[in-house]
């Protein structure tokens, strides 16, 4: 079984200071959250950026280069730019920050219904976040909310604005979404591309089972702040203690963890 590639979401769009203080909002924090959880054992850094003033989801490439530019400096971690659009719906909003080259891009392939309004991804703004992606070198993460997404993503490689082998995150427990249990994981699994590699991302207290099937099953494991602010009921999580959670539990399981270098190569990604 190939190494554990762990992807460290540490900022998303929701959670603030208040609800947990580890919450990495400046690109200075995201920088230094990015360090320690290189250094607990992550490979991949899912890149959100915060307005300054109320910790708003933002769209401010400046906000997205400074902490870009800090992680490629301080760290060896693959840098995964989210293009959620909880920030700004537009397609012009979400693709400039794809000027800044990341080695990865969040894609999500299709709309779902999140608790309290319509995440919404036409099947022209997918397309058009895809040819961006391909033509800049970008390896999408295809963010699957639904079985049906898987194929959307087959769809774009198909029509030669997605190269093969695929990436996928499958994210599992959002009020809307799949449900995060192992029969629908496995089938997840089951429906994918040949050659394609995947991840779970379990939402709040699905995130540790999520985990814990992905590594026995030959997938990979997201964590981090964005997706579940505790570590357990009660007690507030750090995005490098939910790492390093992971490490211990794969060590448990007989599979090694993967270096950056290492998630490179298994996704077939190239740096210098």
């Amino acid at each position: 079984m190939e190494k554990l590639i762990i992807t460290v979401a540490p900022t998303g769009s929701l959670p603030k200071k208040k609800d947990n203080p580890h919450v990495p909002i400046t690109p200075e924090e995201i920088v230094a959250c990015g360090v320690r959880c290189e250094a607990a054992g992550a490979a991949i850094i899912h890149v959100h950026a915060r307005n300054l003033e109320d910790e708003s989801p933002s769209t401010d490439y400046g906000l997205f280069k400074e902490a870009c530019d800090g992680l490629r400096s301080e760290t060896r971690l693959i840098v995964q730019i989210s293009t959620g659009g909880r920030a700004g719906m537009g397609y012009e909003q979400r693709s400039q920050r794809l000027r800044l080259k990341p080695e990865m891009a969040s894609l999500t392939t299709g709309s779902v219904n999140f608790p309290a309004s319509v995440y919404e991804n036409s099947p022209q703004l997918i397309e058009a976040l895809a040819r961006d992606m391909h033509e800049l070198g970008i390896k999408p993460e295809m963010e699957i909310f639904d079985v049906s997404m898987v194929q959307n993503a087959v769809n774009l490689a198909a029509a030669g604005i997605a190269q093969a082998p695929l990436h996928f995150d499958f994210v599992m427990g959002l009020r809307g979404a799949i449900p995060a249990t192992v029969e629908n994981l496995i089938h997840l699994k089951n429906v994918l591309p040949s050659g394609a590699t995947w991840t779970a991302a379990g939402i709040g207290p699905h995130q540790l089972p999520m985990n814990a099937m992905s590594i026995v099953m030959g997938g990979h494991c997201r964590v981090g702040l964005e997706d579940n602010i505790f570590y357990r009921k009660g007690e507030l999580a750090s995005n490098e203690r939910l790492v390093e959670r992971v490490v211990r539990l794969s060590a448990e399981l007989g599979r090694e963890i993967a270096s950056p270098d290492d998630a490179r190569r298994i996704l077939h990604l190239n740096r210098s």
